[in-house]
């Protein structure tokens, strides 16, 4: 088995090491690669990219910003493991988690596996941004009939294979919901394992807003309502 774990960069000049660095330096149980792709980046990322001497990593650029999204979509045509991950670049997330992700794909307990956050009052970014979440993964599970509890989480871990037949075409954050929309329309349900998180803030670069939520009910929506193999 090999993990592709995806890591879009955008403009995280001052995460972006430390990160790279967590990711390397975590004790996979299978073989991995890393695949950055750089959205645009117009702050010295892409300086820290040409630094990198790591055979497990593979380095692609955009030239111009056109979103996570995107920047998933791209990295996904270039892997070539058998089940990927997305990882961002800003801190958020663990890297040690992801074995905790592999555990039950392994065990071939699940094929799909969404890492869980649980927020707290140290690892929030605020109550509105909870509360938003809560409502855009409550949606999914009226419209689905089923109960997941952290759609947007970072955390998704497949075969890259599926992920490839969901053809994603959300360019921005909307991914996020795009993938889940269309897994519960196949049918999957993922298997969830608890993951640590700390949110950043504004100051701190969070790029994540109300009007991407907004757009994750339309997203979910249109989903169950388009046609489709269930």
């Amino acid at each position: 088995m090999k993990l592709s774990i995806l890591v879009p960069v955008y403009n995280e000049e001052a995460t972006f090491s430390r990160v790279l660095k967590r990711v390397l330096d975590v004790d996979y149980p299978c073989e991995v690669e890393v695949i950055i792709v750089d959205d645009g980046s117009r702050d010295a990322t892409p300086e820290l990219l040409d630094q990198i001497d790591d055979r497990r990593v593979v380095v692609h650029r955009h030239t111009v910003n056109r979103g996570k999204g995107a920047a998933i979509r791209t990295a996904a045509s270039i892997a070539t493991g058998d089940f990927f991950v997305v990882c961002d670049a800003d801190l958020e997330y663990d890297p040690a988690d992801i074995p905790r992700l592999l555990a039950p794909v392994i065990s071939q307990d699940a094929e799909v596996v969404y890492g869980t956050r649980t927020f707290s009052s140290h690892t929030s970014y605020s109550f509105w941004f909870v509360l938003g979440n809560r409502a855009v993964t409550t949606f999914a599970n009226v419209l689905f009939n089923c109960y997941i509890r952290d759609l947007e989480t970072c955390f998704k871990l497949m075969p890259l294979t599926l992920y490839r037949e969901l053809d994603i075409r959300s360019a921005g954050f909307g991914m996020e919901a795009e993938i889940t929309g269309k897994l519960l329309r196949r049918g999957y349900r993922p298997y969830e394992v608890p993951i640590s998180y700390r949110a950043r803030t504004r100051a701190q670069g969070k790029k994540l807003t109300w009007r991407d939520g907004v757009e994750a009910l339309w997203i979910l929506a249109r989903t169950r309502l388009s046609g489709g193999r269930r």
